[in-house]
């Protein structure tokens, strides 16, 4: 049985978190030694990561590996154990869900001290089926289940090269919805046109945005969540100009993030064509780009 102290796993990684004794790492870690049915202990995430820099937001990640799924699962008090809740979410119950106390489920609870776990089960006959991520460490193990997981890494989290349908796809997206946030906004349709340009256009310009930082990273790099690690791999120009596309209610602030949008989604694309051997819909881009300019000035 591996069985080790979350300080020795954890201290390498950063001697600045916070393990007091009210952490709700600790009181998983007392169930899980005193609890036969819990057969290993894994953290993943931000607090294994050595290139995170720790602060008190982050989530404790962790997934129980347990025999006897369904006596954890038909009742929910025992993780009132962990502290006072300001609230839970339970993923598998959500919708109407019919719950079948046999697949994995995971506890996603908000502490009123501002603490978070998310806290998976998972049968231990399914470990193969969900295994750890790569951003994963063993805190506890009593059958040496894991006995090969290798040390943290963020290889799940790197971006992988478009194929050339993926790129195509997002370029057609993109100037596809941009008319979309012009009939918003010469409407007064307010709400309409931050939805297309704020959710759905940025949605694919991030994604353009993260194939350009695979491209520059030889794709062996995580670009974090939301673009959270561009910074000293994308251009600070791109950097700049991405944070100008965020727009308040003002209409003539979103046309300037609309258009500020579409030329940094031209460059990104680009690039990513040429280091992929795509092709970029230049045709698509000039039409829809002419449109703009008219429909800016009527």
């Amino acid at each position: 049985m591996c069985v080790s102290s979350p300080l020795q796993h954890q201290r390498p990684v950063s001697d600045t978190l916070d393990w007091g004794m009210a952490d709700p790492l600790h009181q998983v870690l007392a169930l899980a030694h005193q609890d036969s049915r819990v057969r290993a202990v894994i953290l993943s995430g931000s607090r294994v990561n050595p290139q995170a820099v720790p602060d008190a937001f982050q989530d404790y990640d962790v997934t129980l590996y347990v025999r006897d799924l369904p006596s954890f699962t038909q009742s929910h008090r025992w993780i009132d154990r962990f502290g006072e809740r300001m609230i839970l979410q339970i993923p598998a119950l959500m919708g109407g869900a019919e719950y079948d106390h046999t697949s994995p489920i995971t506890y996603l609870m908000q502490f009123v001290d501002g603490s978070r776990l998310d806290l998976g089960l998972i049968p231990v006959e399914l470990r193969a089926e969900f295994p750890p991520e790569s951003l994963s460490r063993v805190l506890l193990d009593k059958d040496d289940l894991f006995p090969d997981l290798p040390a943290p890494h963020g290889g799940d989290h790197f971006p992988t090269p478009p194929s050339a349908q993926a790129y195509a796809d997002s370029c057609n997206e993109f100037w596809w919805l941009a008319p979309y946030v012009v009939k918003g906004l010469r409407r007064g349709q307010l709400g309409y046109a931050k939805y297309h340009l704020d959710s759905l256009m940025r949605g694919e310009l991030l994604r353009m945005l993260e194939w350009a930082f695979g491209c520059r990273t030889g794709w062996a790099a995580n670009p974090g969540k939301f673009g959270s690690r561009f910074g000293g791999v994308l251009p600070a120009g791109w950097l700049t100009r991405l944070e100008q596309t965020y727009a308040g209610a003002d209409t003539g602030a979103n046309w300037d993030a609309l258009l500020t949008m579409t030329a940094l989604f031209r460059d990104a694309a680009q690039e990513v064509a040429a280091c992929s051997g795509h092709t970029y819909p230049t045709q698509d881009d000039e039409r829809v780009s002419a449109y703009l300019a008219q429909m800016r000035v009527a």
